[in-house]
């Protein structure tokens, strides 16, 4: 994802070879049949992220290029053409996509699930043109997570995913400043990718890399006065991107976790515990984690919806889960619903707007106040994640 680009966002579309880079979209689109929902109904939370997961395959999830075995998930509902051929896409939104896929395959394992893992990462596979793996670290990152996720929980088999995807993960970490930056030849050293490579080579047994990237999170980016995570640092010379991005915390907290979990030193264990009282008293509202907008900023309170579940799974912190309970009853409660599937907002304390002519697409600032509907999917895919988070920490009896 492009931070240097004010509008948080890497969007582009090919055309006869060449990258042209798409605007905001000025158009509103025509939501059919917009109502708010009931507050509560259903309350079982399985149920809940059963909706949310149906609402997002329904109305994004389709064939790549003719082949139904390779699907991928449109960036708008409804989609433009552009959308529709799959002529723009988004390499880290997939990666979600392909998460959140997981986690209702785990949550109940069906065959339709299975294939549907199994066709988005071949889409993502197929559309990425250059196999696994591209230029970006952050990108490749997620990726590696979700199909260890993938190949461990339900045992599909991706070839060389992984091993493509760790290679260029290892390749990327840089030994002089001994962190990964978030693009090949690039100077900004950020969380986004820090944090998630960190995660992937925790999980596949690189425990000494993920603790100096862990150690360089906590040495070079952990903000004295707020105790949260920064956004990155340009090396050299140190100059500082101060941002406290929610998705910053989510993976510093996942990442300290893992480390707890694998090597049960204390010194991780009390890293979370502070992380997390610091993320519920600087970055909620009420108890729930606080809004961002559309496009890329849209994924970033799933995403620390995410590892505070992890946290409060592996770990037993409380705030941990109460944070994600509280942010997934009021995201619940302030949906909308159209043809009886949910629609959730950016900020997950406001109800969604009911008039179709407001939606908002592409926003870029997170304090924009304008209506809080936003049918990017990155939008969507935060609240699926949120809600599968929620049933996990239900099902384990937190």
């Amino acid at each position: 994802m492009d931070h240097r680009d004010q509008s948080i966002s890497r969007r582009s579309m090919l055309v006869g070879g060449t990258a042209i880079a798409l605007g905001a979209l000025t158009q509103a689109p025509r939501v059919p049949a917009f109502a708010p929902a009931a507050p509560s109904a259903p309350a079982d939370r399985e149920q809940r992220a059963d909706l949310a997961e149906r609402a997002i395959v329904a109305r994004y999830v389709r064939p790549l290029w003719g082949h139904p075995r390779k699907r991928l998930g449109t960036m708008v509902w409804p989609a433009s053409v552009y959308d529709r051929l799959f002529l723009r896409w988004n390499y880290w939104w997939q990666a979600h996509l392909l998460d959140c896929a997981v986690d209702a395959a785990y949550r109940e394992r069906t065959p339709e699930r299975v294939d549907r893992v199994v066709a988005v990462a071949r889409g993502i596979h197929t559309r990425n043109l250059t196999g696994w793996t591209n230029r970006y670290y952050d990108d490749m990152a997620w990726l590696i997570l979700a199909i260890e996720r993938a190949e461990r929980l339900l045992g599909v088999q991706l070839g060389t995913a992984v091993g493509d995807l760790k290679s260029a993960l290892i390749g990327g970490i840089s030994p002089v400043v001994g962190a990964v930056p978030w693009r090949h030849g690039d100077d900004f050293f950020n969380t986004p990718a820090i944090g998630p490579t960190g995660i992937a080579m925790t999980r596949l047994g690189e425990l000494s890399r993920a603790g100096q990237l862990a150690d360089f999170l906590r040495t070079r980016l952990c903000d004295a006065d707020s105790g949260l995570t920064l956004d990155g640092v340009h090396e050299p010379g140190g100059l500082l991107n101060r941002t406290t991005h929610t998705y910053c915390q989510g993976v510093t907290i996942g990442l300290e976790t893992e480390l707890a979990t694998r090597t049960g030193g204390s010194g991780h264990h009390f890293r979370v515990s502070e992380l997390v009282a610091a993320t519920e008293d600087r970055l909620t509202e009420s108890g729930v984690i606080a809004g961002a907008a559309a496009d890329d900023s849209g994924l970033f309170m799933g995403i620390l919806a995410r590892y505070l579940a992890e946290a409060a799974l592996a770990l037993g912190d409380v705030i941990a889960a109460d944070i994600v309970h509280t942010s997934a009853r009021a995201a619940w409660e302030h949906r909308g619903e159209v043809d009886g599937l949910p629609l959730f907002g950016m900020d997950w304390t406001r109800p969604v707007v009911a008039d179709p002519r407001t939606v908002v697409r592409h926003t870029a600032s997170a304090a924009d106040r304008r209506p809080n509907l936003s049918c990017d999917l990155s939008v969507q895919l935060s609240a699926w994640m949120l809600l599968e988070a929620d049933y996990q920490l239900i099902a384990a009896g937190l």
